[in-house]
């Protein structure tokens, strides 16, 4: 028997699961509703801007709603981005140089 120095090869890895592409109707979908998601954000800075250019700070009443309204306006900006950036096709590993 001969006995070799080098070890033996490595396992090849599985390919990756391909990636299934979004149709054009849910991306415009999702930007058209990431859009309709921006309003409420900026109405609640509006008014939020409002209340403390005429009292100096935010009232105990107003600060949940202004909070809430910037919080859905981040989820349109999310989703408008998510919209946008799923879009693109992956590369194909073979056509790479």
């Amino acid at each position: 028997m001969s006995s070799s120095d080098t070890p033996p090869p490595a396992p090849l890895s599985p390919p990756p699961p391909p990636m299934q592409k979004r149709s054009g109707c849910l991306t415009a979908l999702m930007a058209i509703f990431g859009i309709f998601m921006l309003l409420p954000g900026l109405c609640a800075l509006l008014f939020g801007g409002m209340s403390v250019v005429e009292d100096g700070r935010i009232g105990a009443d107003m600060a949940p709603l202004v909070f809430l309204g910037v919080v859905i306006g981040i989820g349109g900006v999310v989703l408008i981005w998510a919209a946008i950036k799923g879009r693109k096709a992956p590369a194909d590993p073979g056509t790479q140089p």
